[in-house]
């Protein structure tokens, strides 16, 4: 059933939905996919996105490639990355230190300009170099955490590249997944203004840009020249709609403005369905937890972690949800190689009161920074009330801190020091071992140099993190991923609450549609029918 109080979101909504018709109204002769997103406002759209991997989602694999890509065809198992802009990479036999990309030929921008060797090391430049011309602060902000290891870049020849790293760095190619490349061109042409560049965006992806309203839509095209045939959108056009309230989206769905919702609210799917929508859920690597702040009291104390973790009442969340999540006490999820067997913490709130008692924090105090909305966030209001409830119930006393969804991603980019918050629902997407367990625990990654926004730091996941990046056999690697993850969650180093299982809802005009178990999706092969 559907509570009163969202029925009466949606009939709210609804009115805010009716300017959408002329926005997106599109001769009948064209095919139109319109996507509600969560994000409260149009992602970056330059190359280096923002608002979360949302923006990746939409403004980056839509318009841009990387060397490597995010194999996105299957909801059977956890993507990997597949070949992109490099047809191949490998390890340079006699260094360990250097990677040799061969680059993908015949390939050219949305602009016509080409893409090769010289454009590559142009894009590295543009992150790396402040004295390049190219070379763009804010770019470095969203994404320098990816080139964070290069030492340097080398041209071989026109169609290869060699990256060398600082030190051995076997998982480096997920690095260049997450990292786009953009036209040399259509920057240089733009004065090196990346204001004007926006103007024009151009990089090598399945779609190209075609228009912007400031704060309403982004518009994309299908680049039927995209390299990959394969990949060639069925559709003609996409329209991106920031939308961040789940009434407003659903509205839009029911009343046929949008045709694609991200995170409808579990309170409007049953009325979705009635109405014929489709709604798919598939896990994928998202743990909606609490990242914690462990260089000062009270996360510093593992038993306070654990206090925390003992007092979560999962299921009560996952009942709150209505199913579309998970129970989850690690952050990644069984599919992934590096699961392993660590230890659980059940529901155990007499357990969690006594370590407390035994920290000598009672009352617990914390402040936790979250979001009112975005990407991958699910619904935060309600979820984070409902953790508040159930932490105060074993002696904590909670604050919580509401912001936009890109000021929350501001505090983590910064880390934890530089806030007063012990603690953040941040949901950061345990995609690969890179980010998913190196970036987020090994002591050399906290803040600026990546992910461990807490400051979290044990020896032992320490030793076993530089191993991993310097054992070059993927089944021995993950063998040593494994028992870092483990040592991890021995650890308690964040509060663990669900999976995500992802949910959409699509109109009955769309088909071809594929899942994937990833927080990046592919929108391509979408059919829309009249």
């Amino acid at each position: 059933m559907v509570s009163s109080r969202s029925w009466g979101a949606l009939r709210f909504a609804a009115f805010t939905v009716l300017i959408l018709n002329a926005a997106t109204g599109r001769a009948s002769a064209e095919s139109v996919l319109r996507v509600a997103m969560t994000a409260a406002d149009i992602p970056d759209y330059t190359g280096a996105p923002d608002q979360g991997y949302e923006g990746y989602r939409f403004a980056g694999y839509t318009l841009y490639d990387g060397l490597a890509l995010w194999d996105l065809s299957s909801s059977d198992k956890a993507a990997d990355i597949m070949p992109g802009l490099a047809t191949s990479w490998s390890v340079d036999p006699n260094n360990d230190k250097r990677w040799v990309y061969k680059l993908r030929q015949g390939v050219t921008y949305h602009d016509g300009c080409p893409w090769n060797a010289d454009s590559a090391l142009w894009n590295f430049k543009r992150v790396m170099d402040p004295k390049a011309p190219q070379f763009n602060p804010r770019h470095v902000g969203q994404m320098g955490t990816y080139v964070v290891n290069i030492a340097s870049v080398d041209k071989i020849d026109d169609s290869t590249i060699a990256i060398n790293t600082k030190v051995p760095s076997s998982l480096f190619p997920y690095e260049m997944a997450m990292f786009y490349m953009i036209s040399n061109c259509a920057v240089e042409k733009a004065g090196n203004d990346y204001n004007a560049y926006m103007q024009h965006p151009s990089g090598t992806g399945p779609y190209k840009f075609d228009k912007v309203v400031p704060h309403e839509r982004l518009e994309l095209v299908k680049n039927d020249k995209y390299w990959n045939p394969q990949r060639i959108p069925k559709h003609d056009r996409l329209v991106l709609l920031p939308m961040p309230e789940a009434s407003t989206r659903a509205a839009a769905l029911l009343s046929g403005q949008v045709d694609f919702v991200e995170a409808p609210s579990p309170d409007t799917i049953p009325r979705l369905k009635e109405a014929g929508m489709k709604i798919v859920t598939v896990p994928y690597p998202h743990n909606w937890d609490y990242m914690l702040r462990m260089d000062v009291p009270p996360f510093n104390d593992i038993r306070v972690r654990q206090a925390a973790n003992y007092a979560m009442n999962r299921q009560d969340m996952v009942d709150m949800l209505q199913g579309v999540a998970v129970a989850a006490t690690q952050t990644l999820i069984d599919t992934q190689p590096w699961y392993g067997k660590p230890v659980t913490y059940d529901y155990n709130p007499d357990k969690a009161k006594a370590l407390l008692k035994e920290a000598g924090c009672d009352p617990c105090v914390i402040k936790v920074g979250i979001s009112t909305s975005g990407s991958g966030q699910m619904q935060p209001l309600p979820m984070n009330e409902l953790v508040k409830e159930q932490l105060e119930a074993v002696g904590f006393k909670v604050q919580l801190e509401p912001m936009d969804w890109n000021a929350l991603i501001g505090v983590f980019l910064t880390g934890a020091k530089k806030y007063d918050y012990n603690a953040i629902n941040f949901s950061m997407a345990p995609i690969d071992p890179v980010q998913g367990i190196l970036k987020k625990w090994m002591t050399t990654y906290a803040p600026p140099a990546c992910c461990n926004w807490g400051f979290f730091s044990d020896p032992k996941v320490d030793q076993l993190g530089n191993e991993a990046l310097g054992e070059f056999d993927a089944a021995k690697r993950n063998v040593i991923l494994t028992k870092m993850n483990e040592q991890a969650v021995a650890d308690a180093s964040e509060l663990y609450i669900v999976h995500d299982l992802n949910p959409r809802a699509l109109s009955p005009k769309l088909s071809g549609f594929v899942q994937a178990q990833s927080w990046f999706q592919d929108l391509t092969p979408i059919v829309v029918s009249p």
